[in-house]
């Protein structure tokens, strides 16, 4: 059997902010919503890019992305990073996958 060779895939951390549209799952009075998102992705553009698609396919309306960088760029930067966001973002590297982990919506 072949061995795997190792995935340039790394999971980022991105916070997304989006406007609303019909269908969006928000509450009824929200302008809009801030999501805190674990996205893999070869390169954090990569990363980006598989989110706006996945979210604009989940009828949703992003407006605006900001990255916060990969698991080890944050534990350089200090942030602290609890269990539960960890297997999330283990999750994501497993799976290839983009996984919403909070929602805070906005209201006026």
């Amino acid at each position: 059997m072949a061995e795997k060779k190792p995935s340039r895939q790394q999971v980022y951390t991105l916070l997304v902010e989006i406007g609303r549209k019909e269908g969006d799952g928000l509450p009824k009075k929200a302008t809009g919503a801030a999501l805190v998102v674990y996205a893999s992705g070869v390169d954090e553009a990569e990363a980006v890019r598989e989110t706006v698609a996945i979210l604009k396919q989940a009828d949703t309306a992003p407006l605006d992305v900001s990255g916060y960088g990969t698991l080890q760029e944050r534990e350089a930067e200090g942030h602290d990073i609890n269990d539960e966001e960890r297997d999330l973002m283990q999750r994501a590297l497993d799976e290839n996958a983009v996984i919403v982990a909070q929602v805070t919506p906005f209201f006026d």
